[in-house]
């Protein structure tokens, strides 16, 4: 197996030695989210509101991370947990991506219901709060950002940041324009912004879960070219049962039945073919079954 046998591989080990920043910047954005929340409901502020929910998934984003390094480093303590724990990152990501389509859905159709009518705001405090978030994203930013170059689940958390970095600059120019102007149409509109912000990345978190639950081959990757770039290895003349799926973030699994010439060596072939799904797919895990061209049937039909 070579390689393929660290299941975690690189990606946790990286995010390991950066749990600690993950903590801080959990620990950090979980308060200021509360606060904003309040906030929120004492000033009226839709945009508030809306950025309090957006700073809610970076929370559960952050969370999601601890879990799964939490997870890959207690993947071998069950016997009967072949795969560890790594599917958690996933489930949790599909709940996220359900609470955040309805967080959505609520502060678009708030803001259009408030076009008509917008109430007023208490828009002093909503400056100064909103303020607090951009600091906090801020803080947290600069946490992350050295751990998003080595592994997939910070650099999720880190863009989860960045990108709320935006909605609390969008609250601060929505508060200053209601103080010095009194348009109070600022507010649905920012709040409006950034519902429309999330539903896109929601869908597309929602998706990316339901496709790794159900074992698709990854987006990335073309199940097509790994079959023939396995039917090309030296001594292998035909590719079949032929899986590629993924079990949690950055961890792509295959699993294939190689039918070799006659004569060809067996340890050089399966050294070949895991070097292949290695350096070309990035695949670390692969399983292969061998089979001798002369052994007719060996799969042994399926129905699946």
């Amino acid at each position: 197996m070579g390689a393929g046998h660290d299941h975690a591989g690189a990606v946790t080990r990286a995010a390991q030695r950066h749990r600690g920043r993950l903590w801080a910047a959990f620990a950090l954005l979980a308060a200021l989210m509360v606060v904003e929340a309040v906030a929120a409901l004492l000033t009226g502020s839709l945009a508030l509101l809306s950025d309090a929910g957006h700073m809610f998934t970076d929370v559960l984003g952050i969370g999601m991370a601890l879990a799964a390094i939490t997870a890959a480093g207690r993947a071998a303590a069950d016997p009967q947990r072949t795969f560890g724990l790594y599917r958690l990152e996933v489930l949790a990501a599909l709940a996220n991506a359900v609470l955040l389509f309805g967080v959505a859905l609520y502060v678009l159709v708030e803001a259009v219901r408030r076009f008509g009518d917008p109430p007023q705001v208490a828009a002093g405090p909503m400056l100064v709060v909103a303020a607090l978030g951009l600091l906090a994203n801020l803080a947290a930013f600069g946490l992350l950002r050295a751990g998003a170059r080595e592994s997939i689940n910070l650099r999720g958390a880190y863009l989860e940041v960045l990108a709320d970095l935006l909605n609390s600059a969008g609250v601060i120019v929505a508060a200053l324009l209601i103080i010095f102007t009194g348009w109070r149409w600022a507010d649905p509109i920012v709040a409006l912004a950034v519902g429309l912000f999330i539903l896109p990345r929601t869908w597309r978190l929602g998706r990316t879960a339901v496709r790794i639950l159900v074992q698709a081959a990854p987006e990335h990757l073309d199940v097509a070219t790994v079959r023939t770039r396995l039917a090309a290895v030296p001594g292998v003349c035909d590719v079949h049962d032929l899986h590629v799926w993924t079990l949690t973030s950055g961890m792509e699994v295959a699993s294939a039945h190689l039918t070799l010439d006659a004569g060809a060596e067996v340890a050089t072939v399966l050294a070949a073919a895991h070097s292949a799904l290695h350096d070309d797919f990035h695949i670390s895990h692969a399983t292969l079954q061998v089979e001798p061209r002369t052994t007719p049937g060996a799969c042994g039909p399926t129905d699946w």
